[in-house]
Order: structure tokens, then sequence, then C-alpha cells
């Protein structure tokens, strides 16, 4: 015997009732420490309305998957993903709601980057080849030079010892990078 798959059309009229359970959106209401007290009243109308959002939501993601190449009927995470990132009214979900990525470019990039911080010279974005490694400075320990865009560079320690407390690490960058010696900025203007 089949599934039922077919979808449940949205109601036209108000009902009086609602489709999410209403005792659990209080529940959810009540965890808020800014609200003391919601009316019955209140949380009925806050049922709707997140229906309502569910339902635009759900809307606008169909939407999304019917435009692909090859249209769906079901929609997909990536769906939903891509409704948020072109619906205007939709952004403020971009935090919660990420388009994905490849694991292989995720990869790639987190080594290009380790590899630049290192102070090994990283191959073109398309490729990423084995790099080089760096040469240490003078001092035995490996440096990097990192510019800025405008031609200016400033040199950052490579840590080869790991127990090396990392606050001191971060300031010790902040003061080459703001070119003082002793972290003091100075105030005369």
């Amino acid at each position: 015997m089949p599934y039922n798959t077919s979808a449940i059309p949205p109601r036209k009229e108000p009902t009086g009732q609602t489709q999410l359970p209403l005792s659990r959106v209080k529940k959810i209401i009540n965890q808020d420490p800014d609200v003391h007290m919601c009316s019955n009243n209140a949380a009925f109308v806050i049922t709707l309305a997140a229906e309502m959002f569910i339902q635009h939501l759900a809307e606008e993601s169909n939407t999304q998957a019917k435009l692909e190449r090859k249209p769906r009927r079901n929609i997909q995470y990536k769906d939903v993903a891509n409704a948020v990132s072109h619906q205007d009214n939709l952004e403020f979900l971009e935090d919660i709601v990420p388009k994905t990525t490849p694991f292989k470019k995720i990869k790639g990039s987190a080594q290009a980057t380790q590899a630049r911080l290192r102070g090994e010279k990283v191959p073109e974005p398309t490729t990423l080849a084995s790099p080089q490694a760096a040469t240490p400075a003078a001092n035995g320990h490996g440096s990097s030079l990192i510019f800025n865009g405008q031609g200016s560079a400033f040199t950052v320690p490579l840590r080869i010892d790991e127990r090396e407390d990392p606050n001191e690490q971060l300031e010790l960058e902040m003061r080459q990078a703001s070119g003082t010696r002793n972290g003091d900025v100075s105030m005369s203007g």
C-alpha cells in the first residue's frame, strides 16, 4: 500500500485551532528570561505567526527546488539555504541556515591558510600542491612575512613550542603589527 505523500493544503479561513502544539509554544515563550507572563491570546497569535512563517519558508524553498535543472517535488536542505540566500526578507537566517560547501574545498582552503601562516609559499587557489617548507630566521625560529595589501609587511614569528602562552603570542603579533616596542600607543594628536 503506497504512503500518503500528498501535501496538506494551507488553511483558507481561521478555525481557532493551530497545527503547532500551543503548549510547546508556551513553554518556548516561558524560556525567554525577558518574558514574565504571556496571555493565552498572545501565545495563540505567536503560534499562528510561527505557522505562517514556516509556510512561507517552505513555499520559498519549494520554489528554489523547482528552479533547478531537474525540478524536484521534495525539499532538501540546499533548497532552504538557497531560499534564505536569495530572499531579502529571509536574510536574518543566513547564520542559522548557511549554504553548504564540499569538504574538499574547506580542507583545501584550510591547508592553504595553514601554509600561509607557517610562511610557506602557497600555490594558486585552483591547485593545491604541497607547499615548500619555510626557512628559519636567524634566531632559529621560523618567521613569515605578511603583506597587508598596501605594500608594507610585518613579520610574525612562528610558534615552534606549542606550550607557549597564546596570549603572549597574540600580544607579540599586535605589537609587531602596530610597529611599537612596548605595545604602547602614542596618544598625542
